[in-house]
């Protein structure tokens, strides 16, 4: 090896990663050259933006990516005239896994102070992802070389590997700054040496750059291969399937096929057009991580941004584009904010998704992923979108007391017993955990249906709801619940209620102000305890979230007792004969915070009484 010649080793896990790339990640070889071509187009409207500051990175009137297969050395080389590459940047982006130029670029970009008062129509589009993309060119290479310039310097540097963990890096020339990516094309990739076949990939895959894109014929000549028309602006009946699910996995950086696709064109008083995708798995970060729409605006295709909020937070998971002609190019992101236009596109676009998931929702079976993805995400707008809750509400999916897999609301309704007033629900952290809840016991010995609700935002729309057709919704926990005008059987077996007011008097005098009331209840079959909301304010749920978040917990429970329950009909009778209840009491209020998920008072001193308990037995 030369002394010139450095050898590194690729950043931790490539060598494992590289393989998954290459055996794994991608189902079609020919994905490869998607990914080249997007990542020279990004690399050309990289160079165009600094030439707004920096006159010697203008580019060449005729830039474009260069596509060239030489059968006789079996090599296939992509060439473009972009920003190119300094002999750190090769190292930072070609030796460490999945670490985007791109995307450190876009970063920059967005944290300069003067990023505000760039125009629009400057920004680069940057549509592809300097990270695992390229390393998908060993699919079909077994060795590949980069040879890059950076644009306003005169060093060139060669990036080589055989993707088996190492790298090297040496000196190179090049006449013009940009890149040559150079494949060395396996024994099993002679395709790829046709110019037909690589034209009729580049059409699939990258006809929407607007980059011209170039193939070399056998006979020397330059043909285009791509229209430069972008997908959104193409009739639907011009798309095929194939070309939309490729156009869903660029822009949202997906690997799964979307669950739904939208697209269609608006005219009249306002003209645009609309690509977007309902995605067919959760994202690799949490949806909670970034509650911002990222739908991108475009304007006459330019890229405008990706942070106009096209789309409310709470649908947040739709990705896509959405190109309109009524907007200035120069339009700023402060202007935006402002533009009655845009207003009148989000609300075009909002409910355009939401008839989507109105119609898709009618197939009970073929909703349940796209439920069970982003249900969470969509009960947001219960209580973030005052307008559309009317029409979120029958789109809402819960586990319930009554019926096995999913229900919405209108079926629960349909199925309210005569008499019934209210929408029951329960909510707690466990979803397991409320199906054994002492809360249901009465109303599942008298049939009457609870929806069951273990999401993190559950705690909080059902209140901003309030009523769907009519029908208040109303927690198990909060306030006495009245079910002695709905017929039950009794347990076998179960006793008759004991007297309990002198015990009710003697718990409430014991627990003082540990507890706001304590009453005897007929929604208890076989637990002898349960906790209660007051009829006003936070549900029990809703007052343990605000305990966490230390902001009080809305006011003390109230103790309800069964008097059919062995236990009361002990305490009931001791009190009567001037026993003390005191160590009860509180073991029994212990108990109902245990059951509803919460925990003791003093966890240490209830450990040690159950410890002294279980000695004795």
């Amino acid at each position: 090896m030369s002394d010139t010649v450095e050898r590194h080793e690729f950043g931790a896990e490539v060598g494992r990663l590289l393989d998954l790339v290459v055996h794994a990640l991608y189902s079609d070889r020919e994905i490869f050259l998607r990914e080249l071509v997007a990542n020279a187009a990004d690399a050309m409207d990289r160079r165009r933006f600094e030439a707004l500051t920096d006159q010697a990175s203008a580019l060449p009137p005729d830039a474009k990516v260069r596509i060239v297969p030489d059968k006789a050395a079996r090599t296939l080389t992509l060439s473009d005239a972009g920003i190119g590459m300094t002999k750190a940047e090769l190292a930072q982006n070609l030796g460490t896994i999945a670490r985007s130029g791109t995307r450190a670029f876009s970063q920059a970009l967005g944290d300069a102070k003067n990023a505000a008062d760039i125009k629009p129509e400057d920004k680069p589009s940057l549509i592809g992802q300097f990270g695992v993309g390229f390393y998908s060119a060993f699919m079909v290479a077994d060795r590949v070389t980069v040879t890059s310039r950076r644009a306003g310097s005169e060093e060139a540097w060669t990036w080589a590997s055989e993707g088996q963990g190492s790298y090297t890096l040496e000196p190179a020339t090049r006449a013009e700054p940009g890149t040559d990516i150079v494949l060395h094309l396996k024994a099993d990739a002679d395709e790829y040496l046709e110019s037909y076949r690589l034209d009729h990939v580049v059409r699939k895959w990258a006809d929407h750059i607007t980059v011209p894109i170039a193939i070399t014929s056998e006979d020397g000549k330059e043909e285009n291969a791509n229209q430069g028309t972008a997908l959104w602006r193409k009739p639907k009946s011009e798309v095929t399937p194939e070309q939309y699910t490729a156009f869903y996995r660029h822009v949202g950086m997906n690997f799964d096929e979307p669950w739904a696709t939208l697209h269609w064109r608006a005219e009249g008083a306002l003209e645009f057009s609309a690509l977007l995708f309902v995605p067919g798995m959760k994202p690799f970060q949490a949806v909670e991580g970034e509650r911002a729409s990222k739908v991108r605006l475009h304007v006459r295709r330019m890229f405008i941004t990706d942070e106009a909020e096209l789309l409310p937070s709470w649908l947040r998971f739709v990705q896509g584009v959405v190109d309109t002609e009524d907007l200035p190019l120069n339009v700023s992101r402060e202007m935006l904010q402002a533009t009655p236009v845009l207003t009148k596109i989000r609300r075009a676009v909002t409910g355009r998704v939401l008839t989507e998931l109105t119609n898709r929702a009618k197939d009970a079976e073929g909703y349940r992923p796209f439920w069970e993805n982003f249900g969470p995400v969509l009960k947001e707008g219960i209580y973030e979108d005052h307008e559309r809750r009317a029409e979120i509400a029958p789109l809402l999916r819960f586990h319930s007391s009554a019926v096995d897999g999913w229900t919405s609301l209108p079926d629960y309704v349909s199925r309210m017993k005569d008499g019934q007033e209210a929408i029951y629900y329960l909510v707690a952290d466990d979803a397991d955990a409320l199906k054994r809840s002492p809360q249901l016991e009465g109303f599942r010995a008298r049939g009457v249906e609870v929806l069951l609700l273990s999401d993190h935002v559950d705690a909080f729309w059902p209140e901003a709801l309030a009523r769907f057709d009519d029908k208040p919704l109303r927690s198990v926990t909060q306030g006495a619940v009245d079910l002695s005008k709905f017929a039950g059987e009794a347990p076998e077996g179960a006793e008759s209620p004991a007297s309990v007011e002198a015990l009710v008097a003697a718990l409430k005098a014991a627990l003082g102000s540990n507890v706001s009331d304590v009453r005897a209840t007929d929604r208890l079959v076989e637990s002898a305890v349960v906790l209660s909301a007051s009829g006003h304010g936070p549900d029990l749920q809703m007052q343990r979230l605000l305990r966490r978040a230390g902001r009080g917990g809305g006011g003390m429970p109230v103790l309800e007792i069964n008097p059919r329950h062995p236990l009361i009909r002990s305490l009931a009778a001791k009190v009567e004969t001037q026993g003390d209840i005191t160590e009860a009491a509180g073991t029994l209020l212990d108990l109902a915070r245990v059951q509803d998920g919460d925990t003791p008072r003093d966890p240490v001193a209830f450990a040690q009484k159950m410890a002294a308990a279980l000695a004795v037995a």
